[in-house]
């Protein structure tokens, strides 16, 4: 039986990961940093009727080589999903030094444990910055970590990324590599942690944004991105690739008018300008962090690179919309 480690494992993308591979007869190593927190993975797999015989927790982190030994022992494969996320734009060391630190931990363990294959998530923030302005980017493009206007979380994601590839040109290829760049990433949650990314549709549907703000968003299904790690894991055709995902773009009026239909009658009903919603920036701190990007098309729903070497098979974004919907609706969360 194969052994694969997925660090992360109380995080929202590793979750789906870890009861995928346990699912397909994976045996299975997760991280989590702290111990405090097993019952969490192992609850939320038994609700999703997933046997956790095969899977085993370790408790290590980014910031310290304590731990990775144990963890990495006897593995044939590395998803290393395991990075800071948040909303806010926390100072540059919040992101940046766990990101960068925590991939060069993550790859020389494996290199050491001569790991197979390494998946690594990145994300789309290390392609749209690239200080261009276009609507249509690819997996040729390269956010820059220098511009002034890059956010710390995807000037993290982006050196993270850039460090990674150069690892296995200066170590001379010592394991098969992949990077998966997911968009926006929604959909069910295994645990009672619904994931930043979900803050996008939890917003709207507890009628916590009360109006639709000129954001576009590319999203994926995070059902769909644990699938994409699997497929890259097992396909030698994805090596050395990086694989952008998204199924669609919506605008944060697209998703209003969608969960209005279906019933949550707290989504907006009235969407502002690009104009009004720079003064709303003014005011709140979420909003000031996308002013940025109000009114802007940025979008990798066009590449087809995934489809093409994977196989992978995205379901509508709308579906994931609804289940997430129903999901905070059912814990309550909607007042």
């Amino acid at each position: 039986m194969e052994k694969v480690l997925v660090t992360g494992a109380t995080g929202y993308i590793a979750l789906h990961c870890i009861q995928q591979l346990l699912y397909k007869g994976y045996a299975v190593n997760g991280s989590i940093r702290s111990p405090e927190r097993k019952n969490e993975v192992i609850d939320a797999l038994k609700q999703c009727n997933t046997s956790t015989e095969n899977l085993n927790l370790f408790n290590f982190d980014l910031t310290n080589d304590e731990g990775w030994d144990e963890g990495m022992q006897g593995c044939d494969y590395l998803l290393h999903i395991a990075s800071p996320l948040a909303l806010q734009n926390y100072e540059e060391d919040y992101f940046v030094k766990p990101a960068v630190e925590g991939a060069m931990r993550a790859l020389n363990f494996a290199k050491k444990h001569n790991v197979k294959k390494v998946v690594l998530t990145s994300s789309v923030a290390a392609i749209f910055e690239t200080g261009t302005e276009k609507v249509f980017y690819d997996e040729s493009d390269w956010s820059d970590p220098n511009s002034p206007k890059i956010s710390n979380y995807a000037k993290s994601k982006t050196l993270a990324e850039k460090a990674a590839w150069n690892f296995v040109e200066q170590e001379d290829n010592p394991f098969e590599f992949t990077v998966i760049n997911p968009a926006l990433v929604i959909g069910p949650s295994l645990s009672g942690d619904l994931g930043v990314s979900n803050t996008a549709i939890e917003m709207v549907v507890t009628g916590k944004m009360p109006v639709a703000i000129p954001i576009q968003f590319g999203f994926v299904d995070v059902r769909d991105v644990a699938s994409a790690h699997v497929l890259a894991m097992e396909n030698k055709s994805s090596n050395g690739e990086r694989f952008a995902l998204a199924e669609c773009d919506l605008w944060y009026k697209d998703i209003a008018k969608l969960l209005r239909e279906n019933g949550f009658n707290k989504a907006p009903t009235f969407a502002v300008p690009v104009w009004l919603a720079k003064i709303m920036a003014n005011f709140n701190e979420q909003l000031k962090v996308t002013a940025p990007y109000l009114g802007r098309v940025r979008s990798v729903a066009k590449t087809t690179k995934a489809k093409d070497i994977l196989g992978w098979n995205p379901r509508p974004s709308e579906e994931s919309i609804l289940e997430i919907a129903n999901q905070i609706k059912d814990m309550g969360l909607i007042k």
